[in-house]
């Protein structure tokens, strides 16, 4: 059930984020829902990984410089997850824009994958400043 799950949000990623052009041609068979499983797998990781490198951890003293920046859309809203930033070294606009962006292919994905989901909200967590550097604390 979630390997299927997995690949109808991987797909409905390509799809959303750039349409037939990156898809190619379709076939058939099943090498088709292949390829289009991993290209779409690609760009949402892709769009993260994008996101991460944005990140700044170090260079905050002191854990009033840090924050926590949301990522990812949850079915039910939310993000999916939470990074740990430092403010002063961070370009923040370049994050939340690339941030976004990620946000609004994964709230699309999910809504035409007919995606369902735990509602819980996930909370920011505290983030503190450890040896200069911004790191969220595992509880």
């Amino acid at each position: 059930m979630r390997v299927a799950r997995t690949l109808v949000i991987t797909a409905a990623a390509v799809t959303a984020l750039c349409g037939a052009s990156c898809m190619g041609s379709r076939q058939p068979s099943g090498g088709a829902e292949t390829r289009d499983t991993a290209a779409a797998r690609a760009a949402l990781s892709r769009l993260e990984a994008d996101a991460r490198a944005l990140v700044s951890t170090n260079g905050c003293n002191m854990s009033s410089q840090c924050r926590a920046a949301p990522i990812g859309a949850r079915v039910c809203g939310g993000p999916r997850t939470y990074v740990a930033y430092c403010a002063a070294t961070t370009d923040s606009m370049a994050l939340f824009k690339r941030l976004d962006q990620l946000k609004t292919a994964e709230t699309q994905i999910n809504q035409q994958a007919g995606m369902f989901g735990t509602c819980e909200f996930l909370m920011p967590p505290t983030v503190t400043s450890q040896g200069g550097s911004c790191t969220i604390p595992v509880p």
